[in-house]
C-alpha cells in the first residue's frame, strides 16, 4: 500500500528510492569511517539498550569508552546539527549509556559523550564531518554503576 501511496504522492521518485539507505544510516557510516581514521575502535553500531534507548555508535578511544551521537543534515540552513542534541536528547543518551555500562562485566574507568556532525548527502562528493569530543556530561539525575 505504501508503494502505491508513494507513487501517487511522489510520481518523480525513482523505484529504487526505498532501497537506498536512509540519511541517518549513511551519516553513521561516514562518522564511523572518520572515527576509525582517527584511531578509534568501533565496538557497536545502533546499540539497543532497553526498549526505547539506542546509541548510534559505541567506540573506544584508548582506554576511554565513547558514546557517539551522530547528527546528519543535508545543509546547515537551520543551524548546526549538534544543536539538535538538546536537554531531552542528552537525558535519553545518558540513560542509555548507564544501561549499557550496567551490562558490562567490568565498567571502564572513564567514558564520555561525543557528537559527530555529518553535513552532506550520499550523492555529494564529500561530506563535511565535525567531531565534537566530550560534547556534554552525564545527566545529573543518573549515577555511574
Amino acid at each position: 500500500m505504501w508503494k502505491t501511496v508513494k507513487r501517487l504522492l511522489f510520481p518523480d521518485a525513482s523505484p529504487d528510492d526505498a532501497e537506498r539507505p536512509s540519511a541517518g544510516l549513511w551519516g553513521e557510516s561516514q562518522a564511523e569511517r572518520a572515527l576509525r581514521q582517527k584511531g578509534y575502535s568501533i565496538l557497536g553500531r545502533r546499540v539497543r539498550v532497553g526498549r526505547r534507548d539506542e546509541l548510534d555508535l559505541v567506540a573506544r578511544d584508548g582506554e576511554v569508552l565513547v558514546f557517539v551521537e551522530v547528527k546528519t543534515r543535508k545543509a546547515e540552513t537551520f543551524g548546526r546539527p549538534a544543536t539538535a542534541v538538546n536537554h531531552a536528547k542528552r537525558h535519553y543518551l545518558s540513560r542509555a549509556a548507564v544501561r549499557y555500562l550496567k551490562q558490562l562485566r567490568q565498567p571502564p574507568d572513564a567514558f564520555r559523550f561525543d557528537v559527530v556532525e555529518v553535513i552532506g548527502t550520499a550523492d555529494a562528493p564529500a561530506p563535511l564531518i565535525r567531531h565534537i569530543e566530550n560534547a556534554f556530561p552525564l545527566d545529573r539525575c543518573y549515577r555511574v554503576p
